[in-house]
């Protein structure tokens, strides 16, 4: 299985977050290629708002940042985001990157392959926020029309993983074997309801409304105006 991860943070051997993303990908794998990307390293800018990449995302003024993650989404299997806890939501570098795929969601030019694709997201915190932070993840990813999302996510109690206890370790190693073995069986799966909804309301919206030329050109060109479907 090809992966791509996204790491919120540049801590490694000292982030909970890392070292359970190191366990799935260990699980997962299988032998296939596996590309990393480091936040904010890998893409330090925040979106302007020029609106540039809903006609052509190309004219990003950091494009040379993006695509490289673009296409590494593109081609892989499972795209795994990990994002720890920071005051009850994803790390700003996170969001800054969430916010220049949004000329793929579904209401403007999604990827087709991604219908097809599975998603991890794995946070952590020492205490709570966790389900706030996988919903921010959540929203993109959805609207991305990735087919499937998992998510992980766990009060680890300690500042770092070397402060995590033995007992909440082994525990996470049965629960990450067991997810790894649900996202397995799921390889090469169609969507699930929520995202073809999102694909039939946005067809709707596209087709009545026709906001953008940019997006109505694209759905014209995939055929999805005229009964195809991505997946």
């Amino acid at each position: 299985m090809k992966i791509t991860v996204i790491y919120g943070t540049g801590r490694t051997e000292r982030s909970s977050t890392y070292n359970i993303a190191q366990q799935f990908i260990a699980e997962l794998a299988c032998g296939d290629s596996v590309t990393e990307f480091f936040l904010p390293k890998d893409m330090p800018k925040f979106c302007t708002g020029c609106f540039a990449c809903f006609s052509d995302n190309t004219k990003c003024p950091h494009y040379t940042y993006i695509q490289p993650i673009a296409d590494a989404m593109l081609n892989a299997d499972l795209i795994i985001f990990t994002a720890p806890v920071y005051v009850y939501h994803v790390p700003g570098q996170v969001k800054a990157l969430l916010d220049h795929f949004g000329y793929q969601w579904i209401a403007h030019q999604p990827r087709g392959a991604f219908f097809h694709k599975q998603a991890l997201v794995i946070t952590t915190a020492a205490g709570a926020g966790m389900r706030h932070t996988v919903k921010d993840l959540r929203h993109s990813i959805d609207w991305w029309g990735v087919g499937r999302t998992y998510t992980f996510k766990k009060a680890v109690r300690a500042a770092d993983w070397q402060s995590v206890t033995d007992k909440n370790k082994a525990a996470y190693t049965q629960e990450i074997r067991k997810t790894s073995r649900k996202i397995l069986g799921q390889k090469g799966a169609g969507p699930r309801l929520k995202v073809k909804m999102l694909f039939y309301l946005m067809r709707f919206m596209q087709k009545k409304y026709r906001f953008n030329e940019s997006d109505v050109a694209y759905w014209t060109d995939n055929g999805w105006f005229a009964g195809k479907k991505p997946w």
